[in-house]
């Protein structure tokens, strides 16, 4: 399925411009285990949902951005740079 991503910096492009770079999740403290560690490099979620996604814009201006879509209709909500994110994963009023 095809859809439309707005890339912060160059505007809306086909979602084939793009490389999706799996959810956002909080990552291990400073010393994890080697199970938090395996946790958080192959563990997902992949919610039938609203999801928080990386993506980057391969065929534009190469930078990472967050969006957030319903994965099941693959509409996107928002699409944001990672700095305009807050830090509990909310994006900043």
């Amino acid at each position: 399925m095809s859809f439309v991503l707005r890339c912060p910096n160059c505007g809306p492009r086909e979602v084939t411009d793009f490389g999706f770079g799996g959810e956002v999740i909080r990552r291990p403290r400073f010393r994890p285990s080697f199970r938090e560690l395996n946790s958080y490099n192959y563990f997902r979620v992949n919610v039938a949902g609203v999801q928080r996604e990386w993506w980057f814009h391969r065929s534009g201006c190469r930078a990472w951005f967050i969006a957030e879509r319903d994965t099941t209709t693959n509409e996107v909500l928002f699409t944001a740079r990672p700095h305009e994110v807050g830090a509990e994963g909310n994006r900043d009023q």
